[in-house]
């Protein structure tokens, strides 16, 4: 039995059974691994054998995947070193040259590893040991400390202000130091203190929401752990995501809750905005809703459920939007990824992983989903919105909580690729480099042709 409970997207759940897991629709599709059956090395008695290590082709491993430790447990950083001699440290060579692999690994041993977020040469990580970390070029630039509780989520606005959402209920907006760009000065918290104080003496001063004709009031503040924060398309607003089964909306020009949603009937496990106003929520009740946001007098805002995409005893655990292909993406305890395209039509289910999906993110033709059972998928839209599995990377010891990816800033004429950055439970984060061109490349690395059904994407050290 696992030790990790997922309905709250955190690690402390019981997972599915391997009976409940070998109970699922088994239905192949083009994003299920069945769709990989004419492939001699693919266990077709399972419909996970894609993340099989034994048995999958595309799984990469940067050193013994046996192990149960990372190796650079006693360095900040250790770059993949891998050769074709045998070195247990090596990259996976059946099906790409050497030298191909993990970028390196960012090891601090002082608390799993939460949430991070990029910002231009710079990724923050949050972890349980309330610490908040910075580094540059893979290496530690600086650090601050937030006193309040593990960090669950970090976003950046395009001014480099850092919001961080914490267990005790209440989100921190740090601002670089113009004097000293390594220094981060704690330039805010929200709800402020003023608010929170009239809305404490004065029972009537609170956020009112509406839904299926029942007045309902919920505090300014969260009255659980916030789990989840995103930005407005234009950065002028603050959404945020709880445990509380509320999501709040934060104007960013003054710092005030303009609205307070009773969105679920169980945790808010994430909240991303797509495209065309709207605002998607998914939550341990098993559901994902699409809000609608409209203005309202006094400089308000409103957002109104105009459709529940999925409703299922799973629990949604991340969410993730391709604003450019108009698509929304969907993970679940049950391991799950459930995508909807155009018009919010479901588009189908990926089946990669063997346990709860934890982490989403989406870049170009790419979509990556990490996993509780260790493991990233990376998978391919190619045209007319079919999806294939790439490639699955391994190498982290526990499960993996985060991801996040950006434009590779050593882009070469060759196509567009990505670094993905991702987090785990074993305390470390992992750097990887992807091509956006795999999808389409009709060749693998070591010149054989690919299959109908595609191939694994391109990845390169440094």
């Amino acid at each position: 039995m696992s030790k990790y409970n997922l309905m709250h997207s955190d690690p402390l759940v019981k997972s599915p059974s391997e009976e409940d897991l070998s109970n699922r629709n088994s239905s192949s599709s083009a994003a299920s691994p069945t769709y990989f059956s004419d492939r001699s090395s693919v266990n077709t008695n399972s419909q996970y054998s894609m993340t099989s290590e034994s048995s999958s082709p595309f799984t990469m491993s940067p050193w013994n995947s046996n192990q149960s430790s990372s190796p650079w447990s006693t360095n900040p950083f250790t770059e993949s070193e891998g050769d074709n001699n045998g070195n247990a440290n090596a990259p996976a060579t059946d099906l790409f040259p050497a030298g191909t692999g993990l970028i390196g690994s960012l090891v601090r041993e002082e608390g799993h590893i939460y949430s991070l977020a990029a910002y231009g040469d710079l990724l923050y990580t949050g972890s349980d040991s309330k610490n908040i970390r910075v580094w540059k070029d893979q290496k530690e630039y600086s650090g601050f400390k937030s006193n309040s509780g593990l960090i669950k989520a970090i976003v950046i606005s395009s001014d480099h202000r850092v919001f961080t959402g914490h267990q005790d209920g209440k989100i921190r907006i740090w601002r670089v130091s113009p004097k000293d760009p390594r220094s981060h000065k704690r330039a805010g918290t929200l709800p402020r203190l003023k608010d929170f104080l009239k809305s404490s003496m004065n029972p009537n001063n609170y956020v009112e929401s509406r839904r299926k004709n029942q007045k309902s009031g919920v505090w300014i503040r969260h009255s659980d752990a916030v789990s989840t924060l995103c930005l407005s398309e234009d950065q002028a607003l603050l959404y945020s995501g709880s445990w509380d089964r509320s999501f709040k909306v934060w104007r960013l020009t003054d710092s005030k809750c303009l609205e307070s949603v009773n969105a679920h009937d169980d945790a808010v496990n994430s909240i991303v905005v797509g495209f065309e106003g709207l605002v998607f929520t998914g939550s341990a009740d098993g559901t994902v809703k699409v809000w609608k946001k409209e203005s309202a007098p006094k400089g308000l805002t409103k957002h109104t459920a105009v459709q529940t995409l999925l409703r299922q005893e799973s629990a949604i655990t991340a969410l993730a939007v391709n604003a450019s292909a108009g698509v929304v993406y969907c993970g679940s305890s049950d391991g799950v990824v459930n995508l909807w395209e155009c018009g919010l039509a479901h588009g189908g289910e990926l089946r990669g992983h063997k346990l709860a999906v934890l982490c989403l993110a989406a870049a170009g033709n790419l979509f990556f989903s990490g996993s509780a059972d260790k493991t990233i998928c990376v998978w391919g839209r190619e045209t007319g919105g079919a999806h294939i599995c790439l490639s699955v990377l391994t190498g982290h010891g526990g499960p993996v909580k985060c991801l996040a990816v950006e434009a590779d800033p050593k882009q070469n004429s060759e196509g567009k690729t990505w670094i993905l950055y991702s987090g785990s439970l074993d305390k470390s984060v992992k750097v990887w480099k992807v091509s956006d061109e795999a999808a389409t490349t009709d060749q693998q690395p070591d010149g054989t042709p690919l299959s109908a059904n595609g191939g694994p994407p391109k990845f390169d050290m440094y």
